[in-house]
């Protein structure tokens, strides 16, 4: 009789270890569709931008991560000068450089017309356009008045 409970024993106890691996088979599919859906892209988007940030050279159109698109001066060691404007330049980290644009794109976003006028121009403006205008109406009533004369 002892040795029929000990052959019951070994026999449940193989059973029970077969079902704690049969329980572990989904936590593990989870963890390899996690791999595949969001650490694996990333780190090949990650690899990319590095790859991207190692090969810019003087010339390339790029735009920061802050949103501002220039073309690059100058590349250093960490750093690279972005020229934003004519006369106008930005030193950024090489890492904060978020896309290569492609050639010429800068050239066909630039405004076709006169970019709009500052507050403090359009003034200026205002008040050089009030200064003809009185100059053009003084000349209107000087000419009258000379014609009244003349006709007295």
């Amino acid at each position: 009789m002892l040795i029929n409970d000990a052959f019951a024993q070994a026999a449940s106890s193989t059973a029970q270890s077969d079902a704690g691996w049969v329980t572990l088979l989904p936590m593990i599919g989870i963890l390899v569709l996690f791999y595949f859906l969001l650490i694996r892209p990333q780190a090949k988007r990650a690899k990319e931008h590095k790859q991207m940030v190692e090969e810019l050279q003087r010339g390339d159109e790029v735009i920061t991560n802050g949103g501002i698109l220039g073309q690059i001066l100058n590349v250093s060691e960490a750093y690279v000068i972005i020229e934003i404007a004519p006369a106008m330049e930005v030193t950024v980290l090489k890492s904060s450089v978020q896309t290569l644009l492609p050639k010429g794109t800068l050239k066909s976003i630039e405004p076709k017309s006169k970019a709009p006028k500052s507050k403090m121009a359009k003034s200026a403006a205002s008040e050089s356009n009030k200064a003809e205008a009185v100059e053009e109406t003084a000349e209107v009533i000087t000419t009258e008045a000379d014609k009244n004369i003349e006709k007295k």
